[in-house]
């Protein structure tokens, strides 16, 4: 790969916006995911599991996984910041999975409550394959975060009954729900086992030739078998598991040197991007089978965008950027992680939204729980989107910077501390930032080699000029650095105006404000008019920072046909009050 993640550890996020959001997510999220989890049954699962029972499941088939995702998050909190809290929840939840393990490694609580033990009998919705990968996923994370061992020896012995059972001439089959790829190319990563690897590309390959059943109405897309992987070039389907299952092949890719699939999964990339992929990030445009659309299906108000596939969506553009070095991924990464990821958590960090959609009407899909219209929740049946962002937020200073052997690279702004050991020696900085609320970018050196080498600055896509200089003058990245150095970047945060691509029918003829990174809505008790009703007319965007809302945020204030708008960042909408809502807003010539 032309780049290389930095080592745990290598990064911190030391202040500013997204280390508050990661605060809130140690001290309020975390902690009210342990209550969840004991309150609706999932870790009696594993205790009665772990005791021989049967009968008496508790939750949906998929409910391992929830447990996975909050050990993962704990895991990575308790590499950054230990506690005797986190380690007790570590050491007892690892515990009780090992406990509920079968003796040649098989694990699954519905399997053995509900089911009496009978394995792999439903591929299609069973979810078992999906379960083990987030298993495997929770269980790299706590041996790199922690050094605890105990999550991985029970993946491992998972991994080893599953390259036993699955594969050419034995059981030949995939699971409805990827995640299994990307699970086990990650576990032959941290152990070297081959066998992980080659059971992922058969996974990957397997696809798209028939092998599921399809339920309902729905067509062999949902499952993504309707198409060898390194044939499509449009991404269909179930949004979560489309994207995990491209980032999956994309790690089988770069494993085994397979251009021609990593060519392919990047057209298919490029084509969600740039007409399936809504102006925040989300992506998802069907509520029925959770799916991505055609090109430019992108209607705001039934937009179903749900809060794990924008996750996905980044662990698959994060892959992407490590194989090519393309830029364009760390933008979309960027996008989606300010307005995609982060809106699916209230600001007090206990509650959630499952879908993210972009306009709220009173009654749209108001008797389902995943609608926006009853505001965010403090958890639901299906409870896949809470972990998943706890998870996300509590690794994110993974996210912040890349390198090669020339350098490292800035990916992501945010007040962080950096230290990568080179090829030619430790290099280390500081990077001071306001970000996103401001444009300036401050990095200096605290340590150097006395060879040269390359500190590579990301000019965000939204970005139409920059100013870059080095100890106040103009000067190259690539140089023999020296301790105190300092990289000033100036990035033109200010409001504009975004319109939409015209082949989008649902909001042609509308307007949308963005600034900076964030793309920002107007809510109804702030513009104090019928939304539908109004429109924006010409005229200068006004900034406004706004300490006392919100957390604090800069608001713009919008010229309207019936009076001034004032829109705020759509990350931080219903967070007040739930009521209308509308990124899009009509626009009079």
């Amino acid at each position: 790969m032309p780049l290389r993640p930095l080592p745990p550890g290598s990064s911190e996020l030391t202040g500013g916006f997204w280390s508050d959001r990661r605060r809130v997510n140690r001290e309020t999220t975390i902690p009210a995911a342990a209550e969840r989890l004991e309150e609706v049954g999932t870790l009696t699962n594993f205790r009665r599991a772990a005791a021989g029972e049967t009968g008496g499941f508790a939750g949906k088939l998929f409910a391992d996984t929830d447990v996975y995702k909050w050990l993962e998050a704990v895991a990575w909190e308790q590499a950054r910041e230990p506690s005797d809290e986190l380690a007790t929840w570590q050491t007892d939840a690892s515990a009780l999975v090992a406990a509920a393990q079968e003796p040649d490694g098989y694990l699954n609580t519905h399997t053995r409550l509900a089911l009496d033990g009978t394995r792999y009998g439903d591929l299609e919705k069973g979810h078992e394959l999906y379960c083990a990968g987030h298993l495997f996923q929770a269980a790299v994370a706590q041996v790199r975060a922690t050094g605890d061992r105990t999550l991985l020896d029970v993946a491992c012995r998972f991994a080893d009954e599953l390259c036993k059972t699955f594969g050419p001439g034995r059981l030949e089959g995939i699971d409805g729900h990827p995640l299994i790829e990307m699970a086990l190319v990650e576990l032959y990563r941290e152990t070297g086992t081959a066998s992980y690897l080659e059971l992922a590309s058969y996974f990957v390959e397997a696809r798209g030739h028939g092998m599921l059943t399809v339920p309902g109405h729905h067509g062999p897309a949902y499952f993504q078998d309707h198409l060898p992987v390194r044939s499509v070039r449009t991404i269909a389907g179930h949004a979560v598991r489309a994207l995990y299952l491209a980032a999956g092949a994309t790690d089988v890719a770069v494993e085994t040197g397979d251009h021609e699939l990593l060519d392919a999964l990047q057209a298919t990339w490029s084509t969600m991007a740039e007409s399936q992929t809504y102006l925040t990030g989300g992506v998802g445009s069907r509520w029925y089978g959770e799916a991505f659309g055609d090109p430019f299906e992108l209607p705001p108000d039934t937009a179903y965008c749900e809060t794990c596939a924008a996750i996905a969506s980044v662990q698959w553009s994060w892959r992407l950027l490590l194989a090519t070095g393309e830029s364009k991924y760390a933008d979309l990464i960027e996008r989606t992680l300010y307005n995609a990821v982060i809106p699916g958590v209230s600001l007090a960090g206990d509650r959630f939204f499952y879908v993210n959609t972009l306009k709220v009407r009173h009654n749209a899909f108001a008797d389902d729980q995943r609608s926006a219209v009853g505001g965010r929740q403090p958890w639901f049946g299906t409870a896949c989107c809470p972990p998943n962002v706890m998870r996300t937020l509590s690794s994110l200073d993974q996210l912040v910077a890349t390198s090669d052997d020339d350098g490292v690279q800035l990916q992501l702004y945010a007040p962080a501390s950096i230290a990568v050991d080179l090829p030619t020696g430790r290099v280390a900085f500081e990077v001071a930032t306001e970000y996103p609320w401001h444009g300036t970018v401050r990095v200096r050196i605290t340590a150097t080699p006395d060879e040269p080498w390359t500190l590579g600055l990301r000019i965000p896509a939204w970005a139409d000029s920059h100013r870059l200089t080095i100890n106040g003058l103009e000067g190259p990245l690539r140089r023999v650095w020296a301790v105190g150095d300092e990289v000033v970047l100036e990035l033109p945060v200010a409001a504009r105006r975004t319109r939409p691509d015209e082949r989008i029918d649902s909001v042609r003829g509308c307007v949308a404000i963005e600034r900076g990174p964030l793309v920002y809505c107007f809510e109804q008790q702030d513009a104090d008019v019928v939304l539908d009703e109004t429109a924006a007319v010409a005229g200068e965007l006004v900034e406004r920072e706004r300490a006392d809302l919100l957390g604090g945020v800069t608001t713009v204030e919008v010229p309207g046909r019936d009076g001034p708008l004032t829109a705020i960042p759509y990350y931080a909408w219903a967070n007040r009050t739930v009521g209308p809502m509308t990124v899009w807003i009509r626009e009079d010539a």
